[in-house]
């Protein structure tokens, strides 16, 4: 089976070809990324805890989801199937911002360097998360998720408290 590849980027987010998934992120390789927030009715955000078996930032707590675009793939339709395929979760999605950011993971040593699109959707029915991919989930309100980070910031993957931060200057959260 191939290795899956992710999309290069320039830093205005140019296509630059393609490069497998492990080697880009062992180079730190500039590359596509989504992240979805969910919401319920009540405001509450839906977070995840990363699967203690993902290759890196493995059982962080995070957005709802994330991953990467596949080649000819746009970014609102890797966010939409990301969304499904982790979570069996289908809502609009509203195309809200994007930011570049660049962290290590300490335990893998593996580097994060992304083009990142952050999309945000609504969601209040029954589903199912896939085990393979998430630990654990939570619906959290804003003063519970902003005190837990408070209080123990390693226990969030380091593109979370971006997404929130560019959040709360736009006013959407």
């Amino acid at each position: 089976m191939q290795e899956e590849q992710v999309v290069l980027v320039d830093e205005q987010g140019n296509e630059q070809g393609l490069m497998g998934k492990t080697e880009a992120h062992q180079k730190g390789a500039l590359h596509k990324a989504i992240s979805v927030i969910i919401f319920n009715k009540e405001g509450k955000m839906l977070i995840q805890q990363r699967a203690f078996t993902k290759y890196h930032w493995a059982g962080i707590w995070s957005n709802t989801c994330c991953s990467h675009p596949r080649s000819g793939e746009s970014f609102e339709d890797a966010a939409s199937r990301r969304l499904r395929e982790e979570l069996g979760i289908i809502t609009p999605l509203k195309k809200e911002f994007h930011f570049t950011y660049k962290a290590k993971d300490e335990k893998s040593g593996l580097t994060e360097h992304e083009f990142d699109w952050v999309f945000t959707g609504t969601f209040d029915d029954d589903f199912t998360f896939n085990k393979d991919e998430i630990q654990a989930i939570k619906w959290v309100t804003k003063e519970e998720l902003l005190n837990d980070m408070k209080a123990d910031p390693d226990k969030y993957s380091f593109w979370f408290p971006i997404i929130l931060q560019n959040m709360f200057m736009r006013g959407t959260y």
